[in-house]
């Protein structure tokens, strides 16, 4: 495993903007409203060849600051206790403040390398900032700016000579699911089950999570990514702009997955924005799994399950192959059975099938059912190839390629999930004209 940096430090002193130019990505949202980043959010980083993780957390406050303030310092604390370097970032700016004294005094009982740097210093001539930052009986202190890179080299030059050794690589075969949903379906409360800690903030108020959040976790010996994310409203109802930038990163963390866990208040019902969800994954060519969370709280008889379902289905046709499952984050019921299902799901998703077996599931869906004629001519489709995976996607070679009929198009999807054994992952087939041939 890489070596944890954590940057801390009161809001709005630049801790995201310092996360983004070392990982060189955008990857944490900047905004001048304090208290935008509320969990822990990981990014890579390397400088001089060495590799680490940082970290970038919340902003330390007092209670009477934000309602999320206890949480957000139990989050500031474990990210401490888990890292092996802490950067408390200071604000060259605004000069020293009662919550800089709290924390500082927190990181003088740290038993590891603690670097205090003062942002925002733009250039040598304003370095005369720092005097006022070592009144706190701080020996060393770093002038940088995040936003100019001013300083930045110097401090990862003695940033990563402290690092401890990077232990073996760890495997890439890390199946990568995003846990989406709307606000306050249970998806952060799920991510904590499985983890069997308090990993992430979880609170009844919605849109606690507001970065897209990733945590490792092992399942009998397998490696899995939980990227948690912020939950999607309807785009009338996202008023704040950070709120919008927390969708456009919950949108990316589907991009980026193998699997979607779509997480449903199944007390709440189904919903249209619960199917707009579902399309967003589906756009994106996720695997997918529909979570009904909050099962136990769900007035039920013998049909209430089948009633969920058929409404999912009716609802949501476009993604008929996602396997449904009722579970509760709360008392963990189900949990544990949703990463066979991810298993099932996973394997189809990265299955490839090869150009015989393919053509030969086709050759027989159309002697079933011939493709019909085109501008008075009969369609002739070639033959078929799969070109990639996750999702799996094929390659028809045909006379007409706007000639398929839509109602064909899924004819012959439906013949594939059915001979290749793909029911429970999406598939693409790309119509081609075959050329250098006569047809």
């Amino acid at each position: 495993m890489k070596p944890i940096v954590a940057i801390v430090g009161r809001p709005n002193v630049g801790k995201s903007t310092l996360f983004n130019r070392i990982t060189r990505s955008r990857d944490a949202i900047v905004d001048n409203m304090p208290g935008v980043t509320r969990d822990r959010h990981y990014g890579d980083a390397a400088w001089d060849g060495v590799d680490f993780t940082l970290v970038d957390t919340g902003g330390f406050v007092g209670e009477d600051q934000d309602c999320f303030a206890p949480e957000i310092r139990f989050q500031i604390l474990q990210a401490i206790e888990d890292s092996d370097v802490v950067v408390l970032l200071l604000d060259g700016k605004g000069g020293i403040s009662p919550f800089d004294e709290d924390i500082v005094k927190i990181l003088r009982e740290v038993a590891k390398p603690v670097f205090y740097v003062v942002n925002k210093i733009d250039a040598l001539e304003q370095e005369v900032k720092l005097y006022e930052y070592y009144s706190l009986g701080l020996e060393k202190l770093y002038p940088l700016s995040a936003e100019h890179r001013y300083g930045v080299s110097d401090f990862l030059d003695d940033l990563v000579r402290v690092l401890p050794p990077t232990d073996a690589a760890e495997s890439d075969d890390m199946v990568k699911l995003a846990v989406v949903g709307k606000p306050n379906v249970g998806k952060s409360s799920l991510i904590n089950r499985i983890l069997g800690q308090k990993r992430l903030v979880v609170s009844e108020i919605p849109g606690t999570t507001r970065d897209a959040i990733d945590s490792a976790v092992k399942i009998d010996g397998k490696s899995y990514l939980l990227i948690d994310t912020a939950g999607i409203r309807r785009k009338k109802k996202v008023s704040k702009k950070i709120e919008k930038f927390s969708i456009i990163k919950a949108l990316k963390s589907l991009e980026r997955c193998d699997v979607a866990l779509i997480v449903i208040d199944a007390f709440e019902g189904v919903t249209e924005q619960d199917v707009n969800i579902a399309g967003y994954a589906y756009e994106r060519g996720c695997g997918c799994i529909l979570l009904l969370n909050k099962w136990d709280i769900v007035e039920k008889d013998s049909k209430t399950e089948k009633k969920y379902r058929d409404q999912l289905r009716m609802e949501a046709k476009f993604i008929s192959f996602a396997p449904a499952m009722t579970i509760s984050a709360l008392t963990g019921q189900r949990v544990a059975k949703i990463f066979k299902m991810v298993d099932e799901v996973y394997n189809q998703y990265t299955r490839r099938i090869g150009t015989g077996q393919i053509n030969r599931i086709m050759e027989r869906a159309m002697e079933r059912n011939e493709p019909s004629l085109y501008r008075g001519r009969r369609l002739k489709i070639y033959y078929f190839a799969q070109v990639s995976t996750r999702p799996p996607t094929f390659v028809c070679f045909v006379n007409y390629p706007e000639g398929v009929h839509f109602s064909y198009k899924r004819y012959l999807a439906n013949q594939i999930r059915a001979g290749a054994g793909l029911d429970k992952t999406p598939l693409r087939i790309i119509f081609r004209k075959r050329t250098g041939r006569g047809r």
